[in-house]
């Protein structure tokens, strides 16, 4: 995540050495007045990020943020910077120009002193330079249905301001990220092999995945035969990337966008909507507190629909609701497979642990599937209501 906020993200005061390094990296960038101080902001698990402050000419201090891309996780880091200043620089020509509207406001980037915009830090990496959104903070867990909403509105009116920006425009940064039908082959192969032995343990995990093998092709289906259109996705819409005024407690932006790349509206809509509808920890163990929410999926739909409306067709609206049971199923199928294979991705804490993740995520499928006919016919009514 690319934390912006004024004063919730964690952060650590960092040490002499690392501050000259903070200063050297910020040099790099076209940013006025006098390098104050740095501190590191601690709430991310990709990126290395920082926050720099610095006094301008009229004594007011500015801060920004400072942000290394992961190379072990991005490969190609130039490509993602691409794609991020393409998009930023779409949604700002939008919000200047068309919308002026405060749930589509988006991160800048500034430039290095070379004119591009990422640099090289002293001890290698790419760097680059956003802007601190002030007066702002960031939600872990939605804890109502105006979050919700907000949430939704926020990611439908990014997905709007860029529904016209061609996705060949945008470059695939991480290959079938998304393919559902990848990841269930690769779960059954993995499963076949057994590398760790650990297949004995987990049959009825498998037997129910199997059991839905179907619906790992209904999107993909629709994207090969065009009835659902190609898109630019955020990929990670989570509420902590969602940028929430102090004030009026109303999104302002959407954050994180390492991860834009063609895919379908779908996929953003239904992880959303599992990050958000139960209140368990994604690796609860007491499976009774794994829930499937109604009012706060209904506050998504109202918040998403009432950006999204204008562009959204209606077979991607006819599987709105069931976009949540996919994600939702893919993400337990990830864990799975990482279990079966030895904890080789996720990070783990304990013994099982991505098994015990992955026995969450099924469970709210489960809980999904007994409200998803309710669910589809508030979608539907909403959406005709528009």
């Amino acid at each position: 995540m690319t934390p912006s906020s004024s004063s919730t993200s964690p952060v650590r005061h960092v040490e002499p050495d690392l501050r000259e390094v903070i200063a050297k990296i910020a040099d790099q960038f076209a940013i006025e007045g006098e390098f104050v101080e740095g501190e590191e902001i601690q709430s991310g698990h990709i990126n290395a990020t920082f926050r720099a402050s610095f006094e301008a000419g009229d004594g007011s201090i500015q801060r920004y943020i400072l942000q290394r891309i992961n190379e072990k996780v991005f490969k190609d880091p130039m490509a993602v910077m691409r794609n991020v200043e393409c998009v930023t620089r779409h949604i700002n020509w939008k919000v200047l120009r068309v919308k002026k509207d405060l749930g589509g406001q988006t991160l800048n980037l500034y430039p290095g002193r070379g004119g591009k915009f990422w640099v090289f830090g002293p001890g290698g990496g790419v760097w680059r330079c956003y802007n601190n959104i002030e007066g702002c903070h960031t939600y872990d867990v939605v804890e109502n249905t105006r979050q919700a909403y907000q949430a939704a509105r926020a990611f439908g009116s990014f997905q709007d301001l860029i529904s016209d920006l061609p996705p060949e425009e945008i470059e695939d940064t991480i290959p079938f990220f998304h393919d559902t039908r990848k990841r269930f082959d690769r779960l059954m192969e993995v499963a076949d092999m057994d590398p760790c032995g650990r297949a004995g343990s987990v049959a009825s995990e498998l037997e129910f995945i199997r059991a839905r093998e179907a619906d790992v092709d209904r999107v993909l289906k629709g994207l090969a035969n065009g009835s659902i259109p190609q898109r630019i996705t955020h990929n990670d819409t989570k509420i902590n990337n969602v940028m929430i005024d102090g004030e009026t407690d109303e999104a302002v932006c959407v954050i994180d966008l390492d991860t834009v790349m063609p895919g379908s509206v779908l996929y953003d809509f239904g992880d959303l909507v599992r990050t958000a509808v139960s209140p368990a920890a994604e690796d609860e163990r007491d499976l009774s507190k794994v829930q499937m929410r109604l009012p706060m999926f209904e506050a998504l739909v109202e918040g998403y629909l009432d950006s999204a409306k204008d562009f959204l067709n209606d077979a991607e609206i006819d599987l709105l609701a069931f976009s949540s049971k996919l994600i939702t199923l893919e993400v337990g199928i990830r864990f799975l497979t990482d279990h079966l294979e030895g904890d080789v991705y996720f990070k783990t804490k304990r013994a099982d642990h991505n098994l015990d993740r992955c026995r969450t995520q099924l469970t709210l499928v489960e809980r999904i599937e007994e409200q998803l006919p309710a669910m589809d016919r508030f979608v539907k009514k909403v959406a005709k209501g528009r």
